[in-house]
């Protein structure tokens, strides 16, 4: 391991060494054609990952990495089974599918849970992973006479901003309640033995409150030892890590202030949607907080023509039917479902009063992130 200021450099190879193992017939005995992980890995070629990420590494200097594909298809197996890192690992150490789908042998040994965390957290930065894995679900979507319809439907979702502790605590409180579900399930007289839950809005509390419910549950081995409470153990500790981790960071300098209504603001993003009818996303594009929706609408289009999408008619809210993409959609032969802004229909009113509030609004929020 060679390291250069204060990052380590980690060498990768042109291909993955390809390994025979006696025991690979094992596959076709016991892993169905049509396992769900095993159909996609026989359909999928994920060799644009090793394209997308291959300048992450070093190709002459420091240790041998681990192939690329091999931890993106960790991290799939992750989101899909929604367990912990240290949990796809040693799932991956006995469960056959999910050897295939990770393409080794059967006795190869497996990776340790800190790579793919170290994977999941720096070597997935700036890159275009979304726009590819978009693209290469259109044209297999399309190849495989999934997609019909040549219609749109868009849409924008909020996300807070990292720095945002309101987020932090929704991430918390989510993962503690799957936990609470699943040893309730077990054993629903531990309801009245585990700690109160926290009611503020601190998020330094609701850390305390997940630690001393990790606490309270490890000490009964009985019910811990049990894999799915343990699974979810270990799935609200990575995210008690992850969110301590983001605390340590600075503020996040791009986040905005954006208006889910007239009355609720958020610190954070958009991501903007399209969808094809079949529910296949055909574009992803991600804005800061404050930008509005219409906008938006040509370049969401655009790239779901050019990741595969033939484009006739786009369906959205009244926040897509601006003057000017009803002329851009007229311009491309694109027809716009959706109700008329009332801008355009009962023209624009200008209320000085309320745009003076709103901006005052926006700068105390902002005073009070920074």
């Amino acid at each position: 391991m060679t390291k250069n200021g204060d990052t380590y450099n980690i060498m990768i190879g042109h291909q993955e060494t390809i390994s025979f193992s006696k025991y690979s017939e094992l596959y076709d005995m016991l892993v169905p054609k049509n396992n769900t992980l095993r159909k996609i890995n026989d359909l999928v070629d994920f060799s644009f990952i090793y394209e997308e990420l291959s300048s992450k590494y070093s190709s002459t200097k420091g240790r041998m990495a681990y192939f690329p594909i091999r931890l993106f298809k960790y991290l799939l197996l992750k989101t899909i089974f929604d367990i912990s890192d240290v949990d796809v690992v040693e799932r991956s150490r006995y469960g056959l599918s999910f050897k295939y789908f990770l393409d080794m042998t059967i006795e190869e040994p497996v990776i340790d849970a800190s790579t793919l965390t170290k994977f999941r957290k720096l070597r997935l930065e700036d890159t275009a992973l979304l726009e590819l894995l978009i693209s290469k679900s259109v044209a297999l979507a399309v190849a495989k006479g999934i997609i019909k319809s040549d219609s749109i439907i868009v849409d924008a979702t909020h996300t807070q901003s990292r720095s945002n502790s309101t987020s932090s605590i929704e991430f918390l409180r989510y993962r503690s309640k799957n936990l609470r579900k699943v040893v309730y399930e077990t054993d629903a007289n531990l309801k009245d033995q585990l700690p109160a839950k926290n009611t503020d809005d601190i998020v330094e509390n609701e850390m305390t409150y997940c630690k001393e419910l990790l606490d309270c549950l490890e000490e009964r081995q009985t019910i811990s030892s049990l894999p799915k409470v343990s699974e979810k153990i270990n799935v609200l500790k990575e995210a008690l890590e992850d969110v301590q981790e983001q605390r340590d960071l600075s503020k996040d300098q791009d986040a905005r202030i954006g208006y889910k209504s007239k009355e609720e603001s958020f610190l954070g993003y958009k991501t903007h949607i399209a969808m094809s009818k079949e529910r296949i996303i055909t574009a992803a594009i991600v804005t800061s907080g404050e930008k509005g929706d219409g906008p938006v609408l040509p370049t969401l289009i655009e790239e779901s023509i050019k990741n595969g999408m033939t484009v006739k008619s786009v369906i959205g809210d009244r926040a897509y039917s601006g003057k000017d993409n009803l002329v851009y959609a007229k311009e491309n032969k694109i027809k716009v479902i959706s109700k008329v802004n009332p801008v355009i229909s009962q023209g624009a009113r200008k209320k000085k009063t309320n745009l003076i509030l709103t901006k005052m609004l926006i700068c105390l929020s902002v005073l009070l992130v920074i």
